[in-house]
């Protein structure tokens, strides 16, 4: 029995020392991940990245001798590419006129809109550096949300416009509702055949277990300070006159949503488009909701012929636990949706 005793206390101290090193580990990841929490801007050179792809796919139609000459003849181009450089470096010749740039920019919404923390920084930073002669692409993939999240997202979209940075809005699966308030903004605005388009229009709901509380004798007290403070509840007893205010503010919001894009599609007949329904991309069209029917491939491999391309993307570092839980989250909304898309849109 001693033998065990002492075995029992020599597992304890061991355990004891593990568990103090894993806490000390922690915290040091934490306090390290603390100071890269803002994130950081990740520019991609899509115009090098196209003409690499496009090489290798030339090279790989070549025979084998037929690709040793060409590999001969890329390293000669290479080392006259270095040398022009360095002699352009010692000139400093750095006022040369060059390509016009185009910014590509990614956003695929969700519900609370919460990509739009990074919409900002990547707005910001193409601002700070962009100049006349350059534009802004935005691949944009939403299918609303909330209104404040989607009114701040559009704002942010504004701020191209006031500066005068010429904008196109590409969509290649979805813009809809608060999405379309995002893609009214632009000067351009490209939509795929089928992509969905549209949607002008409020919705909200909550569900009341007023009923069901009283049936198990479970009581609701519900105290406000203002007559409109508390219209709808989850659970105490809704009345008509909070209904209608409900209604009402619904109503107030797809006003101003209405005058929104009206201000920002004049042309576009505002009554016809905004009953909430959505439409596909050639539909769209011919309502005046997007200006031209292609995919986002296409718009920049034709802006590529006179522009250089550069992608700006702002990646927020997660900590290690936010990223077990967000994939764990993300997995749960993806099985949610497929659940709840099933029979709700057509089938091909």
């Amino acid at each position: 029995m001693e033998l065990l005793s002492e075995y029992g206390l020599f597992l304890a101290k061991i355990a004891t020392v593990v568990i103090a090193i894993a806490i000390i580990a922690v915290l040091i990841v934490n306090l390290t991940q603390r100071k890269r929490q803002r994130g950081e801007l990740r520019i991609t050179r899509l115009s090098e990245q196209y003409s690499e792809m496009q090489e290798d796919m030339s090279v790989s139609l070549l025979d084998k001798h037929q690709q040793k000459l060409w590999h001969k003849a890329q390293k000669k181009k290479h080392k006259q590419e270095a040398k022009a450089a360095k002699a352009k470096a010692k000139q400093e010749q750095r006022d040369e006129p060059t390509k016009p740039r185009v910014y590509v920019l990614d956003f695929k919404g969700s519900m609370d809109a919460h990509e739009v923390a990074s919409l900002r920084e990547e707005v910001t930073a193409v601002i700070a550096v962009a100049k006349p002669q350059d534009k802004v692409v935005v691949r944009l993939e939403s299918p609303g949300g909330v209104v404040h999240g989607y009114g701040l997202a559009a704002s942010q979209l504004q701020r191209l416009r006031d500066k005068q940075i010429p904008l196109t809005i590409a969509v290649d699966k979805v813009a809809a509702s608060g999405g379309y308030m995002m893609a009214c903004v632009a000067d351009k605005i490209v939509a795929a055949p089928f992509s969905i388009i549209g949607s002008i229009g409020v919705v909200a709901q909550i569900p009341n277990f007023n009923r069901f509380l009283k049936s198990k004798d479970i009581d609701i007290e519900l105290h406000t300070a203002g007559q409109y403070k508390r219209t709808l509840t989850l659970l105490g007893e809704n009345t008509e006159e909070g209904r209608q205010k409900f209604r009402e503010d619904l109503n107030e919001t797809h006003h101003l949503f209405k005058d929104f894009v009206k201000q920002m599609r004049p042309s576009l007949d505002i009554d016809q488009v905004a009953t909430g329904e959505h439409w596909y991309g050639v539909q769209a069209q011919e309502k005046g909701l997007v200006d031209e029917v292609g995919t986002s491939d296409d718009l920049l491999l034709g802006l590529m012929e006179n522009h250089e391309l550069v992608g700006v993307r702002f990646v927020q570092r997660k900590r290690l636990t936010e990223r077990f839980t967000n994939s764990a989250a993300e997995s749960a909304d993806r099985l949610l949706l497929r659940w709840l898309q099933r029979g709700q849109k057509p089938l091909l």
